[in-house]
């Protein structure tokens, strides 16, 4: 009935929910009828600490209790001692809270915008990876070179220039006197689960130097210890001038933000850029609560350490069903594997035997569970995966 119901009164703006989701713990979710599912979405890596971690539910009911939101005309002690805390773990700068990865994006193009406009008259181009994916509004798109996010929304903000990722010759030749900025994702997740290089992130980082560029990462998707890293980046050793976050910073709690070095932050002036609900007391709070639940139960190593389990179990399977299984590809808990198929009827099998996942371009299954999922957990989803393999092997 209320599946119905939804599509009576939402927009049509997604695919026809198969699931109604009422309830979750940890890494498993259950819907209305009590059936039970293992969550490798993470709602599309959002809830990194998993469902209602005790800690997270804590604090974000505590904060309530105080005080859930006023204006930056204020300044905000959650807010400033957050900043504080991503800065000891990027390095040094300042950040600028705002809701959603497609607005931090936003605000990092609009960053590129002050800077080109500071040297060079309408030096605007930023560069871009083909495959990339960086938000659904209109500038944000604008990045994203895929004709299924773009269709229907032409003009798109110009300026924008697509190159092959981990191809440096590539992004050296699309450079010229108009070119402002690079914006990349460290692995790109919509696009596929490709991982830029570390040789091509130090590549593009002293292309940047050479020709006076900003280096700007994507990180919301692959960000908050996803990969292994606090951001995936952090693997190659350099250090971009901007970063966007979002996503699994608060946990469930929408909050995006950008980091910027301290060299370029004041590009950013008051009256330049703003937003209502950015870094509210409470979105600071659910923030905080990542953090220290990161920190105290040391999820970075374990998404190495779940990772590494879960990929050699991938590859265990992608021996037996080569037929199936084309690549995998990623780092941490940020897994892609590519099929031989479109992915929806094995994301149908998988779903009807409790373990939920999620597609990505180039027929690709995206795997994204919790950083606290458990070794039993991650052997379970192998063994659906296993069932889900052979249910197309004899189907075909």
């Amino acid at each position: 009935m209320n599946l119905q119901r939804h599509q009576s009164f939402l927009v049509a703006n997604y695919a026809p929910p198969a699931i109604e989701v009422v309830r979750g713990k940890g890494t498993k979710l259950w819907d209305k009828n009590g059936t039970e599912y293992l969550d490798f979405t993470s709602g599309i890596a959002v809830t990194n600490l998993g469902h209602s971690h005790p800690e997270w539910v804590k604090q974000v009911q505590e904060q309530t209790g105080k005080l859930a939101h006023c204006s930056n005309l204020f300044s905000i002690p959650e807010q400033v001692r957050l900043a504080e805390r991503l800065v000891k773990k990027i390095g040094e700068g300042k950040v600028l809270f705002c809701n959603s990865g497609a607005e931090a994006n936003e605000a990092l193009i609009k960053l590129s915008r002050l800077y080109g406009n500071c040297n060079v008259p309408n030096r605007t181009k930023i560069l871009v990876a083909k495959n990339g994916f960086h938000g659904r509004t209109l500038g944000a798109l604008s990045a994203t070179q895929s004709k299924k996010y773009r269709q229907g929304f032409d003009p798109l903000l110009p300026g924008f220039v697509f190159c092959e990722l981990n191809n440096l010759a590539d992004f050296e030749q699309a450079i010229d006197e108009q070119t402002a900025a690079i914006l990349i994702e460290s692995i790109q997740g919509e696009g596929g689960l490709h991982v830029a290089s570390n040789e091509f992130l130090r590549g593009v980082k002293d292309l940047c130097n050479q020709n006076d560029l900003l280096l700007l990462m994507d990180e919301v998707q692959a960000g908050i210890a996803r990969t292994g890293e606090f951001l995936g980046y952090q693997k190659s050793g350099i250090q971009p001038h901007a970063i966007a976050m979002a996503k699994g910073l608060g946990g469930g709690f929408p909050i995006g933000a950008i980091w910027v070095c301290d060299k370029y932050a004041s590009l950013f002036r008051p009256g330049s850029h703003g937003t209502t609900f950015g870094g509210s007391p409470l979105a600071c709070c659910a923030a905080h609560a990542v953090l220290d639940v990161i920190e105290s139960e040391n999820l970075t190593l374990r998404a190495q350490q779940m990772g590494s389990l879960l990929l050699e179990g991938l590859e265990q399977l992608a021996t037996e069903f080569p037929e199936s299984i084309l690549q995998i590809r990623g780092r941490g808990l940020m897994i892609g594997v590519q099929l031989a198929f479109e992915p929806a009827d094995l994301i149908s099998f998988l779903r009807l035997n409790g373990l939920l996942t999620v597609g990505a371009a180039g027929q690709t299954l995206r795997l994204l569970p919790p950083l606290t999922v458990k070794e039993a957990e991650i052997n379970h989803s192998l063994e659906i995966l296993h069932s889900g393999l052979s249910h197309i092997k004899r189907k075909n």
